[in-house]
C-alpha cells in the first residue's frame, strides 16, 4: 500500500513537472511575440522622424497599390456589372475561368510562351551588353547606352515593324523575299496564325533593352574594384569566375530588380498584339491574359470576371518572382 502511494506520488509530481515545462513550453512563443513588439515599438519611437518621412509615399502606396490590389481580389469572388451591386458568387469566376472559358487557355498558353521567351532572353541579353560595354571609355559607353535603350522608348516602333511586316508586295521584308526569289507572292505575316507569335517575340526582344539594362550599367559601375583585386589574389583567374564570384553576388539587388522588371513586362504584354495584330487577333493567335482582361474589365464591365483573369495573373507573377528569387540566391554558391 506503502508502494502504491509512493508510485502515485510520483506520477503526479511528474505530471505536475510535465505541466509546468508545457506551460513555460506554451508561454514562450506569447513571450517572444511580446518582447518582439515592444522592440518594434521602441525602435518606431526612436526613428519617429524617419518613418514620418517615408509615410507619404507608403500612404500613397498603401492607397493606390495594396488597396486595389485587395479589392480586386474580393472583387473576382462576386458578380460585378458595375450598374448592381457586387453579388457573391465564390469560386464561381475562377470555375468558369478555367473550365469553361477556351479563349482565356489560349491567352494563358500565349502569354506562358512568350514569356518562357522573352523574359530569360531579354534578361540575360541586358545584362551581357551591361557586361561588355561596361569596361569602354566613358564617352563611348554612354553612346552605346543610349543606343541600346531607345528602342525601348520608341514612340513609332510599332510603326516600323508593321511596314517591315507589311503583307503586301510593298512590305519590305515580302519585297527583299520575292526579289531573291525565295517566295512568289505576298506572304500575310501579321494575319496568319503560324506567323504571330514569331513576330510578337521578335519585337519585343528588339525592344527589351529597357530599364532592367540602365539598372545592370549601373550596378556595374558602383562595384568597388578592390573586390576585383582581392579576388585575383584570392584565386580568381579569369573573366568568368571573376564574374561568378564576385560581379553577380555584389549586383544581387539590380539583379533582382531587373528580374522583376522582366517578369512585368513579359507577363503583362498586351500593347504589342494590339498594335501589329489587332484586337481580338486571328483566332486570338496573340491573345494574352492581358488582352482578356481589357476585353472583359474595359468592353463587357464583367468586372468580376475581369478580377478573376488579374488575380489569376498576380499570383502567376508572383509565383514564378519567388522562383527567380530562390535562384538568384545560389548565384556565386
Amino acid at each position: 500500500m506503502a508502494k502504491a502511494n509512493t508510485s502515485i506520488g510520483m506520477n503526479t509530481s511528474m505530471n505536475n513537472a510535465g505541466s509546468g515545462i508545457s506551460s513555460r513550453t506554451g508561454s514562450k512563443p506569447v513571450h517572444a511575440v511580446k518582447r518582439k513588439l515592444k522592440y518594434n515599438i521602441e525602435r518606431a519611437k526612436k526613428n519617429k522622424v524617419a518613418y514620418s518621412l517615408v509615410l507619404p509615399y507608403y500612404s500613397l502606396f498603401f492607397v493606390f497599390t495594396l488597396l486595389p490590389v485587395a479589392i480586386s481580389i474580393i472583387y473576382s469572388f462576386t458578380y460585378f456589372n458595375i450598374l448592381e451591386p457586387p453579388r457573391w458568387i465564390g469560386v464561381q469566376n475562377y470555375i468558369n475561368l478555367f473550365l469553361n472559358d477556351d479563349v482565356f487557355i489560349i491567352a494563358l498558353r500565349n502569354t506562358l510562351i512568350y514569356s518562357l521567351v522573352t523574359g530569360p532572353v531579354s534578361y540575360i541579353a541586358s545584362f551581357l551588353f551591361a557586361w561588355l560595354i561596361n569596361e569602354l571609355g566613358r564617352r563611348i559607353r554612354t553612346a552605346l547606352v543610349l543606343i541600346f535603350y531607345t528602342p525601348s522608348i520608341g514612340g513609332n516602333a510599332y510603326l516600323v515593324w508593321k511596314l517591315l511586316f507589311s503583307s503586301d508586295r510593298y512590305g519590305y521584308i515580302n519585297s527583299i523575299l520575292m526579289r531573291l526569289g525565295i517566295i512568289t507572292e505576298p506572304i500575310q505575316w501579321l494575319t496568319n496564325v503560324r506567323y504571330i507569335m514569331p513576330i510578337m517575340i521578335i519585337v519585343s526582344l528588339w525592344m527589351s533593352i529597357s530599364t532592367a539594362f540602365l539598372s545592370f550599367v549601373a550596378g556595374l559601375q558602383s562595384i568597388d574594384k578592390s573586390l576585383l583585386e582581392q579576388g585575383s589574389v584570392d584565386g580568381v583567374s579569369n573573366r568568368w569566375q571573376e564574374l561568378w564570384f564576385i560581379i553577380l553576388p555584389t549586383m544581387r539587388p539590380m539583379l533582382m530588380f531587373g528580374a522583376v522588371m522582366s517578369i512585368t513586362g513579359s507577363f503583362t504584354v498586351a500593347s504589342i498584339s494590339i498594335e501589329l495584330t489587332g484586337f481580338p487577333s486571328i483566332d486570338y493567335a496573340g491573345h494574352t491574359i492581358v488582352t482578356h482582361l481589357m476585353d472583359y474589365g474595359s468592353m463587357r464591365f464583367e468586372m468580376g470576371y475581369a478580377s478573376a483573369i488579374a488575380t489569376t495573373l498576380f499570383v502567376l507573377m508572383v509565383s514564378v518572382n519567388k522562383i527567380v528569387q530562390k535562384l538568384l540566391q545560389k548565384v556565386g554558391n
